[in-house]
């Protein structure tokens, strides 16, 4: 499988996935811890279908000592044990964020009253940016057919 396009040769689409990945440094582990962060965006590629940045964020959290059984388990996060309760409250706000169609409100009081419960104003800020990069990268990668793979571990940074 081919991407449809080499997005880093071409200079307008070079330029916009440099600012969104600059937009991500926004967030540090000091806000949102850094399993949180590769959480949220392993299930909203998930949801998706982005094979290119699963294969990313698997990869990132694993070498950042993360799990394999929670990360099998990140698909069925409400029947699995493995999560907090305040990872449980990302996931939803994530599910929620990337699927707002879904709901006439977008994301239900009640997701965001349950996030705010474990958040404070500055992590739920951080945890909507970081919802909607991530939604922004899945559609860039899922558009151009990016295949998923080859990914090695802090390729990008």
């Amino acid at each position: 499988m081919d991407a449809r396009l080499d997005l880093f040769a071409s200079p307008t689409a070079a330029k916009v996935v440099k600012h969104l990945a600059s937009a991500g440094f926004g967030i540090p582990d000091s806000v949102i811890p850094h399993s949180t962060q590769e959480l949220v965006k392993i299930r909203a590629s998930q949801l998706n279908g982005c094979g290119f940045c699963l294969d990313m964020h698997t990869k990132d959290a694993a070498a950042a000592g993360e799990t394999s059984l929670r990360l099998h388990l990140v698909a069925a996060w409400r029947e699995s044990t493995v999560f907090t309760e305040a990872e449980r409250a990302a996931l939803e706000l994530t599910e929620q964020g990337t699927r707002l169609a879904d709901h006439h409100t977008g994301v239900t009081d009640e997701a965001w009253e349950n996030a705010a419960r474990h958040y404070d104003a500055e992590q739920l800020a951080a945890l909507v940016s970081l919802v909607a990069l991530i939604n922004a990268f899945n559609r860039i990668n899922v558009m151009n057919r990016t295949p998923a793979g080859d990914y090695v571990p802090g390729q990008f940074a």
